[in-house]
């Protein structure tokens, strides 16, 4: 789709790309280790898919998510489908933490405070090894 940013565009720095899917890494500085699972094909509902390519793209999601739980020890890790301002099919897999900016409401809401830049950066330490996690892993989730 012509006006579609996720159709044009990678969506973030691409971490590992697949047949169907690519995994990408936000660059946001309040919240190190968001990622997203986009789908390649321009599908805006996850009922667009049939059941095999579900089943696949959730295998991805929740691979992500246990890359992220592992390495980032967050105390809840969101998961959002979205695509109210993109309908494009995509997944976010957000780690978050008690003195993230904006818990315990949605990253979308207004900052409530600013985490310590040692706090910050040591997560984004943590984050920096994802790509490479998830690379090794994610050819791993494409099998049944």
């Amino acid at each position: 789709m012509d006006s579609c940013r996720l159709c044009k565009q990678v969506g973030g720095s691409l971490i590992w790309s697949g047949v169907d899917c690519r995994i990408v890494q936000v660059t946001d500085s309040d919240l190190p280790g968001f990622c997203r699972v986009i789908w390649h094909q321009h599908v805006a509902e996850m009922s667009g898919l049939d059941h095999a390519q579900r089943a696949l793209l959730m295998r991805v999601v929740v691979g992500v998510e246990e890359v992220i739980a592992s390495t980032m020890k967050p105390a809840k890790i969101n998961l959002a489908a979205l695509g109210n301002q993109v309908p494009h099919l995509h997944w976010h897999i957000i780690p978050r933490y008690e003195d993230d900016p904006y818990f315990p409401d949605s990253i979308w809401s207004e900052k409530r405070r600013d985490t310590g830049e040692a706090v910050v950066t040591r997560r984004r330490a943590m984050a920096e090894r994802l790509p490479g996690l998830i690379g090794e892993q994610a050819d791993s989730w494409l099998v049944s």
